[in-house]
């Protein structure tokens, strides 16, 4: 409506706006001349009605009743030019219902041409579609490239925050941040209590905007499976260009996540595709043998050892200390040597972006009990002599089971990375780990990234996080003391330094939050198990 009034064919006439001069943000479709009552039953919303009045009800009533039923279309105004049906001002009552309507009313002191107006309107109305058609074409030809070049998260990120001129975050099911580009502004201050910034925005269906927490948000998957929510920074109503640019964003990212690809050299290519068919189940067996076979692995007759090779890192840290594919791809040739130096026939490519999968075939004189400390050594050996900037020390070395043959190789090798990737963030200076040397804490953290153990944290604790994190209150932590107490009350208030009365009070209002009997041991059980899982994100 601003921009309509500041049109030249309008403001020769002078506007005054005389009622609901706080909605001039309101978007104008159409613009149409009325001069009949009936006028509302015609229109479709966010229309701008030009009048002189001449054919409105000349009654108060009617006229009351004529602005509730623009009001209900809703239009976006009405303008009234002055001089035929009113002379020099509309009348206070018509001025007032407006207002109380929320309904924008301009008075024109002076005549205007109504066509060069609506001409002018829908000129401007034209444009804005045009523009809208242009950036849309420019946002699809954008992802498109990003999604045929296989594109970074940091790169889809970066376009989005350009193109929408605001932060962009990048996040899990379970609100950690996984990329985010603050369009210029301070990282800190966006990131600053983001988790409980995200926990509030909850739109419905897979793309909606949270006024409240000022954020549009759209899920990120493909295939079914969901493993993020990209969030844009947006405190006023998104545009729907907006809309348009998170949704293209998410597919582009999970297209990407499904299509990434490493480096390797043409052998550690045929070895992971190898792997990769194990895995999927996307070739039969007897070619898989027959392959492997050609490559100097055979796999028929053989015992199978999972094992999986990737370097400490820190929680936190996404790429395991490889800092790219080329690395990835040298850690895979470190791998390989290794193998072939214990004497171990074996299929050795990337898994993933954070290490190095081994299909061991393991010869009737072999036993896994003395080649995984050999393969151990050696491959730290190797990677000491060749990836100076990987901690060879502290390199994980995981393994499954020992299986009967290639249709079971998948069991072995998805245990192995189960294994590494609870031990990834363990610290652990063993030579190697195997699932047997994992508790609770290691199941889940290897399970950490899975969406159903999000989904039943958030079921169990979402509640209390919320709470804490709209209060200030640290029921989570009176939570925590007390069952790593023993549920034993006395004890845990003497650890968090309180009274027993006042630590008490607290319990019962965590009992309250949760909707949960804190005497019931099957579920402090669960409370404990949820904790333990979000400590360990």
């Amino acid at each position: 409506m601003a921009d309509v009034l500041a049109l030249q064919a309008l403001a020769a006439g002078g506007p005054r706006v005389v009622a609901g001069a706080s909605r001039l943000d309101t978007p104008v479709r159409w613009a149409h001349v009325a001069e009949i009552p009936e006028i509302p039953t015609l229109l479709r919303g966010g229309e701008l009605v030009l009048t002189t009045g001449i054919g409105l009800p000349t009654d108060p009533a009617g006229r009351a009743a004529f602005l509730r039923a623009l009001a209900d279309v809703p239009v976006a105004g009405l303008v009234v030019e002055l001089g035929r049906a009113f002379v020099g001002r509309l009348p206070a009552a018509m001025v007032t219902q407006a207002e109380q309507l929320g309904l924008v009313l301009v008075e024109l002191p002076r005549e205007v041409a109504f066509v060069e107006v609506t001409e002018a309107v829908h000129a401007l109305v034209l444009d804005a579609q045009i523009a809208l058609m242009r950036a849309t074409q420019a946002v699809h030809e954008a992802f498109t490239e990003m999604s045929v070049e296989g594109a970074e998260p940091e790169h889809v990120l970066r376009l989005v925050a350009r193109l929408a001129r605001t932060p962009v975050v990048l996040e899990n099911l379970a609100h950690q941040v996984l990329a985010h580009d603050a369009a210029g502004g301070d990282p800190g201050r966006l990131l600053d209590r983001w988790e409980s910034r995200s926990r509030q925005a909850r739109p419905e269906g897979r793309t909606g905007w949270d006024a409240d927490a000022g954020l549009l948000v759209t899920t990120v998957g493909a295939r079914g499976h969901d493993w993020g929510r990209l969030l844009l920074v947006r405190p006023e109503p998104p545009e729907p260009l907006d809309v348009l640019l998170v949704e293209r964003a998410a597919a582009t990212l999970a297209l990407n996540r499904l299509l990434a690809r490493d480096l390797e050299g043409l052998e550690r290519q045929t070895h992971r595709s190898l792997l990769a068919a194990l895995l999927a189940h996307t070739e039969p067996d007897a070619d898989v043998v027959l392959r492997a076979r050609a490559l100097g692995v055979p796999l028929e007759g053989r015992r199978l050892l999972g094992v999986v090779v990737r370097p400490w890192s820190p929680p936190g840290s996404p790429t395991g200390g490889l800092e790219g594919q080329a690395r990835l791809r040298d850690l895979g040739e470190c791998v390989a040597h290794a193998a072939r130096a214990a004497g171990v026939a074996a299929l050795v490519g990337a898994l993933d972006d954070r290490g190095i999968g081994v299909l061991a075939a393991l010869s009737p004189r072999q036993r896994d009990v003395d080649v995984l400390p050999l393969l151990a050594d050696e491959v730290r050996r190797s990677v000491k002599g060749r990836l100076p900037h990987v901690d060879a020390d502290r390199l994980v070395v995981a393994a499954g089971s020992v299986v009967g043959g290639p249709r079971d190789a998948r069991r072995s090798l998805v245990e192995a990375g189960q294994v590494a990737d609870a031990a990834a963030h363990l610290s652990t200076t063993a030579p190697f780990l195997r699932l047997p040397d994992l508790r609770l804490r290691g199941l889940l953290q290897l399970l950490r990234d899975d969406p159903r153990v999000h989904t039943f944290t958030e079921r169990e604790i979402g509640a209390l996080l919320a709470h804490d994190a709209a209060t200030g209150d640290d029921l989570t932590g009176t939570l925590r003391t007390y069952l790593a107490a023993g549920r034993n009350k006395s004890v845990a208030a003497q650890r968090a330094h309180l009274s027993r009365p006042a630590f008490y009070d607290r319990l019962a209002k965590v009992e309250q939050v949760l909707r949960a009997d804190l005497d019931d041991v099957e579920t402090c059980t669960s409370l404990h198990v949820a904790l333990l899982a979000h400590d360990t994100r």
